[in-house]
């Protein structure tokens, strides 16, 4: 509490504090370069807290912003990174630390012993372990007290959910431009020869992966460690306990959207929301071709005025979200809830297959449902071109062109039947929308590692990342099933090694089987205008979010 008696006049000047920076002694005694942002006023203030391994000192504008709206706001450096000192090792002692620096906010005279944990993508991780709080206590020890509301934008949630999707592959390129630029090393340089692998697109096909880091000429400790994570991790583990509310922040053009969407709907707490916008990974300054501009929020306003709302005791319970349609200006409400009306388009072997839009329309196969997935020569991630002539390396069905608009809002999925002649087998299945009139084609990919017996069908289905989109009259989808996505993903070497640790790479027959084959698009729950054929009720985000 403030030592001020009541009345006294502050000297301090009518605007925020120029950030000032503390040493605040880690869980082992480390010191952690800590900057402090307080609000002009008496106090005590609630405050927001950011934990970060990309430098403290780039948030200050941040921080003066938050002063600005009432809050006490600190940036610290992560263990190991930029002015803390420590080992820094990715994802590992981020719980202790964490907890360590809110004892000591919370004993500071400008602390009200309220604090909003805030940060993205690697700092959201910090700040959900905050408000996880440390966990278990020892015996005969009081429960540790977390942060009592948390924000985490584009969250990176751990090392395996990082490192792979969540049906198995690894995502390759992502982690080792990652772990060039940020790991096993106390600050950052995108200029690493793998951060940056358009400057040699050879680097990485090197055999093993887990060598690359050999090619890259700098020694990467830790990079062995972080594919023996196959579990999800303690955020994921914990989050069915959490006791604090939740707003994730995601755009649907972001690598991790698919593990904010599991965040949101397994956090315990009072309240989860989520916002998804049409971003990529920075969020507004990283728009989608299809974004209009009434998506392009005040984040800074939108998540300050979630904080108040969450610390005052709101927003009211339940788990619920808003999501921008693609195309349109329009936001709409997003449950909770998986969703129960798709649009369900079978796949047809044969050019003489219908074609058009609507409920039931088969995906016309042109060309490849038996085709060769090759490790050697992968289908790849970085080109949207789809051969059309030699021995086919992908299964490739079109839909199209649609004859009305079509809103696309939640997870597609694909639902396979399908043969590899391998015991271990990648499935990637990428879905392009090609615009009328020549626009930009965009794709979303989904992977799934199976284990089936050589030779034999099976059937299961493909998640997509989600889609919160219109597309209009003349759109045209492309759906393409292949073995391989690299170098987005690591190459299945058909052989049952570990495609970290294999040194050799086999080639493997498949077959798509019509029967069982389907895309499946989720459409948006109708609203209740009467003016369209299938209405939808657009909602204010902030009411939405804060109410």
């Amino acid at each position: 509490m403030s030592s001020r008696p009541p009345g006294a006049v502050s000297s301090r000047p009518p605007g925020p504090t120029t950030p000032r920076t503390h040493r605040v002694p880690a869980a082992d005694g480390s010191p952690l370069a800590t900057d402090v942002c307080l609000p002009a006023g008496e106090g005590p203030f609630p405050a927001v807290v950011i934990r970060t391994p990309y430098d403290r000192r780039r948030h200050h504008a941040e921080l003066r912003a938050w002063a600005r709206r009432g809050f006490a706001a600190v940036a610290q450096d992560v263990r190991g990174r930029h002015g803390s000192a420590g080992d820094w090792r990715p994802y590992r002692h981020e719980t202790a630390d964490g907890a360590a620096t809110l004892r000591w906010i919370r004993a500071r005279a400008w602390s009200d012993g309220r604090v909003v944990a805030v940060g993205s993508s690697y700092a959201a991780h910090c700040a959900l372990l905050q408000a996880l709080g440390p966990g278990t206590p020892e015996p005969g020890s009081p429960p540790a007290r977390g942060a009592e509301a948390v924000i985490a934008a584009v969250p990176a949630l751990g090392p395996a959910e990082t490192a792979r999707e969540e049906t198995g592959p690894e995502r390759l390129r992502a982690r080792a431009g990652w772990w060039a630029a940020h790991g096993d090393r106390p600050d950052s340089d995108e200029s690493e020869p793998f951060a940056a692998p358009d400057a040699d697109p050879r680097i990485l096909t090197t055999l093993p992966v887990v060598d690359l880091p050999l090619r890259g000429g700098r020694p990467l400790p830790s990079w062995p460690e972080l594919w023996r994570h196959t579990a999800p991790g303690e955020v994921l583990r914990r989050a069915p306990g959490a006791r604090v509310p939740l707003l994730v922040v995601s755009g649907t053009g972001d690598p991790f959207a698919a593990e904010a969407l599991r965040l949101w709907r397994a956090w315990g707490g009072p309240t989860a929301r989520l916002l998804l916008g049409p971003w990529g990974h920075r969020l507004t300054a990283d728009p989608a071709p299809d974004a209009d501009p009434a998506h392009r929020l005040p984040l800074g306003d939108l998540w300050a005025g979630w904080a108040h709302v969450a610390l005052a005791g709101g927003p009211s319970a339940g788990r619920s979200g808003v999501t921008a349609l693609g195309g349109t200006p329009h936001w709409l409400p997003l449950p909770g809830t998986p969703p129960t009306r798709w649009s369900v388009h079978p796949l047809r072997d044969g050019e003489d297959a219908p074609v058009g839009d609507g409920d039931g329309t088969p995906l016309r196969v042109v060309r490849g449902s038996r085709f060769t997935a090759d490790p050697e020569r992968p289908v790849r991630s970085d080109d949207l071109t789809v051969p059309t002539d030699g021995t086919p390396d992908r299964c490739t069905a079109v839909l199209g062109p649609l004859t009305a608009p079509m809103d696309v809002v939640g997870v597609p999925e694909a639902r396979l039947h399908c043969v590899a002649d391998t015991p271990t087998a990648d499935w990637a299945v990428r879905l392009t929308v090609l615009p009328p009139e020549g626009g930009t084609p965009t794709a979303v990919t989904g992977v799934v590692r199976r284990r089936d017996p050589a030779g034999r069908p099976a059937s299961f289905t493909v998640p997509l990342p989600p889609m919160s989109r219109r597309l209009p009259a003349g759109t045209r989808l492309r759906l393409e099933i292949a073995g391989h996505h690299h170098p987005a993903h690591a190459r299945n070497p058909h052989t049952g090694e570990d495609p970290v640790t294999a040194r050799r790479l086999l080639p493997g027959d498949r077959t798509v089987l019509p029967a069982g084959t389907e895309l499946r698009l989720p459409l948006p729950a109708p609203g209740t205008p009467e003016s369209a054929p299938d209405p939808i009720t657009p909602v204010d985000p902030f009411e939405e979010l804060c109410r």
